[in-house]
């Protein structure tokens, strides 16, 4: 295990200096690389979090404890890619180039997700789920709606938790992406910039009353199709995405901050790492914890970031390397924590018994969201954008 892991930390050594195709081909403007390295800092950080699923009882005492609030983070930095992006283009682009563009953008690892899902299911049997009894024609179906990004409804999914998508559970948040990206489509890019502050306004109280009041005391929800679940989610994305799009709208840099990255990034582990906040007792305190990260942290860490720039070699390969794996790095992890939590319930193993292990998934992840990024991800989206996109919206 020494060995391996030692391997794997090498060939992630080499990967840093190698000089990674764009993984987004979304437009010609240059790249924000700052934010494109804290999607990766907050990407690793959610892979850390779901690790600490299988030690917890609850909310309550989840070990990273809210890196759950990751998935607003990558909300408000969607919404500010995409308003920086694409809003400027309308006239010159049509509705169905942006579809076009978004899909070939997010949906080559939605189908790599669910098929690493699926190929592993059979070998994450535990006393949670009982994968034994799934048919292979059942299987088959549930990857088949995974690939199309069609929500299994509770009751009906393979594993029996209750999951949109149980072959790749994180596919749920993307399943809010594209909801977000056909409400700017049709609506949302056509507001003013004050009536779009009055929607991030009203999607900010929303969020905030179901944060601090709601039964919860948190807005770890939106991977179920259950009317709290669903509600939450959407006021996650709706808020999220909002106030990215706001923020891209106004936005003027700031003075240069020295270190930006650096300081941005340790934040945002800090951030989502932060313990359980006012235990079973007092909800409404973790509720407003959540909410000041969403409305005041976040989107002040993403103009941060926006504002700063890199100055040297190193760090500008470490964002580079960050942000190309953060998205394949997301969608590919979770088949392997339902192997590594179905492990950890067999053995009956504490987190220090299982750290070898849990090492090596972390790593391991890495290493296989490159592998898919530089063979899979890039060179499919390549020849997609060369089949559907016109020669004067290609890039």
């Amino acid at each position: 295990m020494r060995n391996l892991l030692h391997q794997s930390q090498s060939g992630v050594a080499k990967m840093l200096k190698t000089q990674i195709p764009l993984a987004a081909f979304a437009d010609t403007k240059p790249h924000y690389s700052i934010l494109d390295g804290l999607r990766g800092v907050a990407a690793i950080t959610v892979v850390c979090f779901h690790l600490f699923e299988a030690f917890a009882t609850s909310h309550l005492d989840q070990g990273i404890n809210h890196g759950y609030l990751a998935v607003d983070f990558f909300f408000i930095l969607s919404g500010f890619v995409v308003g920086y992006a694409y809003d400027d283009r309308w006239g010159k682009m049509t509705t169905m180039d942006f579809i076009k563009r978004r899909i070939i953008r997010l949906h080559p690892m939605v189908v790599m997700g669910a098929v690493i899902g699926a190929a592993m299911f059979y070998t994450q049997g535990c006393s949670f789920w009982d994968v034994s009894k799934i048919s292979a024609m059942a299987l088959f179906v549930a990857t088949l709606i995974n690939m199309l990004l069609i929500p299994a409804t509770p009751g009906t999914e393979v594993r029996g938790v209750g999951e949109m998508f149980p072959l790749n559970g994180p596919s749920w948040s993307l399943f809010f992406e594209y909801i977000g990206n056909i409400l700017y489509v049709l609506f949302i890019r056509k507001l003013s910039t004050r009536a779009l502050a009055v929607l991030v306004f009203a999607a900010g109280c929303g969020l905030a009353a179901f944060a601090i009041l709601g039964p919860l005391g948190d807005i770890c929800v939106g991977f179920s199709l259950t009317p709290t679940e669903f509600t939450g989610g959407s006021l996650r994305l709706l808020f999220s995405f909002s106030a990215g799009l706001l923020l891209s709208r106004i936005f003027k840099p700031a003075a240069k901050v020295k270190g930006a990255f650096w300081i941005c990034g340790l934040s945002v582990v800090a951030l989502l790492a932060v313990p359980r906040i006012g235990g079973a007792e007092n909800l409404w305190m973790n509720g407003i914890y959540d909410t000041v990260c969403c409305i005041v942290f976040f989107p002040l860490l993403v103009y941060i970031g926006a504002s700063g720039k890199i100055t040297n070699q190193y760090s500008t390969r470490i964002c580079k390397f960050l942000g190309d794996i953060s998205y394949p790095l997301y969608m590919v992890h979770y088949p392997f924590i339902y192997l590594y939590f179905a492990w950890v319930k067999n053995e009956n193993l504490t987190f220090q018994e299982s750290l070898p292990g849990a090492a090596g998934l972390v790593v391991g992840s890495i290493v296989l969201a490159y592998v898919c990024l530089r063979f899979y991800d890039i060179p499919v989206r390549r020849y997609l954008t060369n089949r559907f996109l016109k020669p004067k919206n290609s890039v």
